[in-house]
Parts: C-alpha cells; sequence; structure tokens
C-alpha cells in the first residue's frame, strides 16, 4: 500500500514537474517512510529496488517515453538488477534519487539509480530491463528509441555492465540445463 500512495503522488507530482530528456537524469525527492525500515532501523535493501521502480516510471512520465509505449502496447519488465549499499537511510530522511539510462544492447536497456542524501550517495544500482510487447514480441531498445522525438545518441555502455549482464545470462542458461 505504501508504494501504490507514493506511485498516486508521484503520477500527481509528474503531471506538474519539469520535464526531462528520455535518457535522464531525472531527479526524484522522496522521504523515508516508517513502513520503509527494517530490524536495524534503516530502510530495508529490498525497499530501495522498490523505490527505483518509481525512479523509473518518473523518468518515463515526465520524458513522454510512457505516453509513446502505450499506444505501441510495448511495456517495460526487469530482467537483472544489482545495487551497491554504502551508507544506510535512516527514518523520515530526505534523499533525491538520480535516474537515467546508461546505454542499450541488441535486447536490454540498462537504467542507473543514484540516491543521494546529505550531499552523499548513499545507494547505486544498474537495472537491465527488456521491452516486451502486450502480444507477446520482443521489442528491441532501438525500437523504443525510434519513437522518441529527434535523433537519441546511444550512450556507450560501460564495459563492467556488458560483462555483467553477459555473466547473468549464462548463469541462468546454466540454471535451466541444471533441471
Amino acid at each position: 500500500m505504501n508504494m501504490l500512495l507514493r506511485l498516486v503522488v508521484l503520477a500527481v507530482k509528474t503531471a506538474f514537474g519539469r520535464r526531462v530528456h528520455p535518457l535522464g537524469p531525472c531527479y526524484t525527492n522522496l522521504r523515508v517512510a516508517p513502513t520503509d525500515l527494517d530490524l536495524l532501523g534503516h530502510m530495508n535493501n529490498g525497499v530501495y529496488f522498490s523505490i527505483f521502480d518509481l525512479g523509473r516510471i518518473d523518468l518515463m512520465l515526465r520524458s513522454g517515453l510512457l505516453r509513446k509505449l502505450r499506444p505501441q502496447g510495448w511495456y517495460a519488465v526487469v530482467t537483472n538488477e544489482t545495487g551497491s549499499f554504502r551508507r544506510p537511510l535512516r527514518p523520515f530522511r530526505a534523499f533525491t534519487l538520480r535516474t537515467r539510462i546508461i546505454g542499450w544492447d541488441e535486447r536490454h536497456l540498462f537504467m542507473e539509480h543514484r540516491a543521494v542524501s546529505g550531499g552523499k550517495l548513499t545507494t547505486t544500482a544498474v537495472i537491465q530491463l527488456r521491452f516486451l510487447s502486450k502480444t507477446g514480441e520482443r521489442v528491441t531498445p532501438e525500437q523504443v528509441a525510434n519513437l522518441l522525438p529527434g535523433p537519441v545518441e546511444r550512450p556507450e555502455l560501460p564495459e563492467w555492465v556488458a560483462q555483467w549482464s553477459k555473466a547473468g545470462y549464462e548463469h541462468t542458461r546454466e540454471l535451466e540445463r541444471e533441471k
């Protein structure tokens, strides 16, 4: 319920908010809620990834990308994610989530999230997304980029992200063979 309420508030703010470039960055201001906490009294590591969902939605709404995807029947799903936790976020602490697209390959689009509080980096994550259509077809990131107004320069995907993605794919294939 907490994330649903945040999503509604985000959608209302976005309607009146500043537009952003489709690749970002998009800055989303948030605050740690009591329902975000774990037993140690700081934001639970799993909650961060739900918060990152809000950052991706904010970027897609404020850039107009979501409005372009809907008529096509296309949507994004998370296929892999990794995060690093540097500093805890305590109850009621304000923080800013910076979301941007860092690149794509033939199959996936990659987004980076950075949570900053008091001028200090608290958490980072890279999320791998796959686009699908309601008819079950796979949609390439290039097809998504072609929906955007004007030419969008494709950022060069960091090598470590490409290697991480490949390793995740290979590991999954190994697990499938073990069945």
